[in-house]
């Protein structure tokens, strides 16, 4: 059996909860670094809307909020579990076939508790810097919880913080601008539903 490593995982969405899983049992140390005060990633909602919806502004407080209030998923329950743990006959108060966002975060907060990765996650801690080490191959984490840096040494990482965390804009394209593009708008700004 190979050297267990002591890992990080970036992210406890869906990925950062499947990571945690399946290392932990090739028996690696784990730690999930989550920067807000509960898992599941993009299927979190939060009313808040950013102030600048395209993210030019740095200075903006960053909402990670990118699904509406009234979502559903796209996939029927059948086929959106994992091998090992299925979404289907799982409910927990919307047995609709393509249930609301609730019901699959939900259903992952349950996957982490039943597999034990709720306890690997740090909450309320964000990730600001990793960088290799050179002269060991390991890799220096650090991230602040509560205003608090810390930083620890690592064997491995693995990110998992999705690749809709920030909005994206055109801005490079000839004749585009900020007010032409600034009426935009998308399930990133749009949280509530008439």
């Amino acid at each position: 059996m190979p050297t267990p490593l002591k890992v990080a995982v970036i992210g406890a969405g869906l990925s950062g909860l499947i990571a945690g899983r399946e290392l932990e049992r090739e028996s690696h140390e784990v730690v999930v670094f989550e920067k807000s005060h509960r898992l599941g990633g993009v299927w979190v909602y939060d009313p808040r809307i950013e102030s600048d919806l395209l993210g030019i502004d740095p200075d903006r407080e960053i909402v990670h909020g990118t699904i509406y209030k009234s979502l559903r998923t796209n996939s029927p329950r059948q086929i959106m579990g994992f091998s090992d743990y299925m979404f289907e006959g799982k409910e927990y108060g919307d047995p609709r076939m393509f249930p609301g966002h609730q019901e699959f975060l939900s259903y992952l907060e349950d996957f982490a508790e039943k597999f034990g990765v709720t306890k690997l996650i740090k909450f309320n801690s964000e990730v600001t810097r990793v960088e290799l080490l050179d002269s060991t191959n390991e890799f220096v984490v650090e991230w602040k919880t509560k205003g608090v840096s810390s930083s620890e040494v690592f064997d491995a990482v693995v990110v998992c913080n999705g690749h809709n965390s920030q909005p994206r804009a055109a801005l490079d394209i000839p004749g585009i601008t900020y007010s032409t593009i600034n009426h935009a708008l998308t399930s990133y700004g749009w949280t509530l539903t008439n």
